[in-house]
């Protein structure tokens, strides 16, 4: 299992498969590099490198859960592409992962390739968050991954409609694992939810346009879920308009987030990926 240390000892996971382009992976929030799973047969032409972010997947959990912050996974990000020996990277950014390609593009742009956004922008529509801080931290009530799957299925059905049961399962066999006892666990540390909730007392929430506007002329896409509540169609317009050189795409049918595996997705993906080498 490959793991390299942090600057403040923590083991952290990663991946790294393929030969070409370096492509690093920023998953979700709570995700993890499973996250990418779909999307994986579609780089077969770059070096793939996805990584557990601290507290997350099947890296180590930090002592101090404020360590979980945007900037410390940016840090660990680019201890990672040191351990690797990668000066730089294009980075495909879900969710967090986005948030934290764009705080890279601000403090280590030298190091990036480009930028892909999956269904996230410098402004976070309020209901989506919300919904994400319903489930955050908290133990699942379904019994195994049958159950999940299929509860996974009924809640998202609205925002991903035609999607299999299959699909689900897979899902939620990246997002908890039956406990020997009965019942799910977590894949990722519960105190992220803390973390969450403390670090967002702190003050008003920063203004994030001046990281997505330090990518300035790199390569950059962005992919937004056509029934997305989390990135809207007028943050798009604003994020196409600082950046008129920004590829914007809507995968149809997806809410947050996309699997990355839609044809549209894909071509998206890796018509970026042509531009970053």
């Amino acid at each position: 299992m490959p793991r390299f240390a942090a600057r403040d000892g923590l083991m952290l996971h990663y991946e790294d498969a393929g030969q070409g382009l370096p492509v690093l992976c920023l998953a979700g929030l709570t995700r993890n590099s499973g996250d990418f799973e779909f999307l994986l047969p579609h780089l077969s032409k770059v070096r793939t490198i996805r990584m557990d972010y601290r507290g997350r997947g099947q890296s180590d959990y930090a002592e101090d859960f404020m360590r979980y912050s945007i900037p410390q996974e940016a840090e660990d990000a680019i201890a990672l592409l040191d351990h690797l020996g990668i000066e730089r990277a294009a980075i495909l950014g879900t969710s967090r992962g986005g948030l934290i390609a764009m705080t890279l593009a601000a403090s280590h742009r030298d190091r990036l390739a480009g930028v892909l956004l999956n269904d996230i922008g410098p402004e976070i529509d309020g209901l989506g968050m919300g919904r994400i801080m319903d489930y955050l931290g908290r133990e699942l009530q379904f019994g195994d991954l049958d159950s999940a799957a299929a509860g996974l299925k009924a809640v998202m059905e609205a925002g991903f409609p035609g999607v299999p049961l299959s699909r689900w399962h897979r899902q939620a066999e990246l997002m908890w694992y039956e406990k020997p006892q009965g019942g799910l666990g977590l894949r990722y540390d519960a105190r992220l939810r803390d973390a969450v909730i403390a670090q967002s007392a702190t003050g008003p929430a920063p203004d994030l346009w001046p990281l997505f506007e330090a990518i300035g002329d790199l390569p950059v896409t962005a992919l937004r879920g056509a029934n997305s509540d989390l990135l809207s169609p007028t943050t798009l317009t604003e994020m196409t308009r600082r950046l008129p050189h920004l590829r914007a795409e809507t995968i149809p049918d997806r809410a947050h987030v996309p699997f990355l595996d839609e044809p549209a997705a894909v071509t998206a993906i890796q018509d970026f990926l042509e531009t970053c080498q």
